[in-house]
């Protein structure tokens, strides 16, 4: 595995790599995001494909920030994970390296409520701007706060 482009260009900040059911997972700690996502990007992964977010409640950290990322030239997809705990519910925004994380990042802080610093234009995406709660979170009410 060491010799796949993604593990050997995230080498200095990956916290875990593992290779499974044909697919490669990087865990990496979430003030590292913005230099993972530049450094895949060196090293020939050219397409952001998605940003989502994953609850593991009651486990810490919480929240698991995915992104997948592929790359056209070697036929290989990434995908990045940054664990966000309950604690500090902030990540870095990655739209300076791919602007494309734009309304992705915005779905996750809507659904999840997980805060991207430095993104460009941090507001709800799907749900009424006076809407309480985060949705997608394993402890919203499932028929919503009465």
């Amino acid at each position: 595995m060491a010799a796949n482009p993604a593990v050997a260009a995230l080498s200095s900040l990956l916290i875990d790599a593992r290779f499974a059911l044909n697919e490669l997972t990087i865990t990496v700690p979430k003030d590292q995001i913005v230099a993972a996502v530049k450094a895949v990007q060196a090293a020939g992964y050219n397409f952001m494909e998605d940003v989502t977010c994953v609850d593991w409640y009651p486990s810490e950290p919480r929240f698991h920030v995915t992104y997948h990322i592929l790359s056209h030239s070697l036929k290989e997809r990434v995908r990045l994970i940054a664990p966000v705990g309950s604690e500090d519910l902030s990540i870095d925004s990655i739209t300076d390296v791919w602007p494309s994380a734009n309304f992705y990042e915005r779905e996750v802080f809507d659904l999840f409520g997980v805060h991207f610093g430095g993104h460009p234009n941090l507001r709800r995406i799907m749900m009424p701007d006076d809407w309480k709660g985060h949705p997608l979170r394993k402890d919203y009410p499932v028929e919503g706060y009465r």
